[in-house]
């Protein structure tokens, strides 16, 4: 089964990135020299790159996104440690959320796996990020919904979920390697959404905007987004900008 396996993320400083990412968030080394918790999620690698990382709304890359059984732990431990987080909100219908930053500037999202005011009672390891941390959303930015949608779809994604946020001016677009099929049929139901966030594998979302640039992207060694490899394809098309090119027509 193909999958999004790597995420590359470009700073000035990698060995910090590395330690906030293993030591503050729970990431494991891999072999491979990315950062990542179980081996169906993407891994992120950070690689030197030139100047700071500066977040830009035009920007091609929004953030990843770390899903956790139970947000308000996570929001907790990670404030115990240090780290500077929001309060967790209910966002519409969209999620029950938290965002904070990394060393270098990139954003990072903690989804919880329902929304608020419905997660079921349980046990949970609370010695582990809100009781089981897995990277689940990669987020990039189209003008062109129908450009991803093609792109995805030669390259065996399924669509999962569609959230409009006409109050916010986009509108978010999942695809997934899957062999598995949403709950509804109907792409826009509510319960498609909470399970999205439950996968054991890393989804892309897609914040579709219109407006009539496309989405920029760093230039060649510069900080910020460096690209996303997909491995397992058929044939010989694994490439790290190939999410770049299935979003943005670059």
């Amino acid at each position: 089964m193909p999958k999004i396996d790597t995420i590359c993320l470009r700073c000035l400083d990698p060995e910090a990135q590395k330690r906030f990412y293993r030591d503050l968030l729970g990431m494991g080394q891999r072999e491979d020299g990315t950062l990542g918790y179980a081996d169906e999620e993407a891994g992120l690698l950070f690689e030197s790159g030139d100047g700071r990382y500066e977040m830009a709304g035009g920007d091609l890359y929004w953030k990843v996104s770390i899903s956790v059984p139970n947000l308000d732990l996570a929001c907790q431990q990670l404030a115990e440690r240090g780290v500077e987080i929001d309060a967790p909100r209910q966002v519409g219908d969209i999620a029950y959320l938290a965002h904070f930053k990394d060393p270098a500037g990139f954003v990072i999202e903690l989804i919880d796996h329902w929304f608020e005011g419905e997660r079921p009672s349980g046990e949970l390891d609370s010695h582990r990020l809100g009781g089981g941390a897995h990277l689940s959303l990669l987020t990039l930015r189209s003008n062109d919904v129908a450009q991803v949608d093609s792109s995805c779809e030669a390259m065996g994604m399924t669509p999962l979920s569609i959230v409009p946020a006409p109050d916010r001016g986009f509108t978010l677009y999942f695809y997934g390697f899957a062999s598995e099929s949403p709950p509804n049929p109907d792409l826009h139901a509510l319960e498609n959404r909470t399970w999205v966030y439950r996968r054991p594998y890393t989804v892309l979302e897609v914040q579709h905007r219109s407006q009539d640039e496309p989405m920029a992207r760093p230039g060649e060694g510069a900080a910020g987004y460096g690209g996303a490899l997909v491995s397992g394809l058929q044939g010989d098309h694994d490439d790290r900008h190939l999410l770049v090119r299935s979003v943005n027509g670059a």
